[in-house]
């Protein structure tokens, strides 16, 4: 079996925690902000953990 590449464009949006979980930047925050309020919007500034029923398809992307 040849290696598995790694996913250059999952390895540039997921990064892992100190404890294996794969952090995400929210979705959202591109454009379009006059119409958000200020609470969504320092949110959205605010990483968030991979959902768990998405961590294993996302490790075998990045496979640290």
């Amino acid at each position: 079996m040849p290696k598995i590449k790694t996913h250059k464009g999952a390895a540039k949006r997921f990064k892992f925690t100190g404890k294996g979980r794969i952090r995400r930047n929210r979705a959202y925050a591109g454009h379009l902000f006059l119409s958000k309020s200020a609470k969504q919007k320092r949110r959205l500034r605010q990483a968030t953990i991979v959902d768990p029923s998405n961590e294993k398809r996302l490790k075998r992307l990045i496979h640290q």
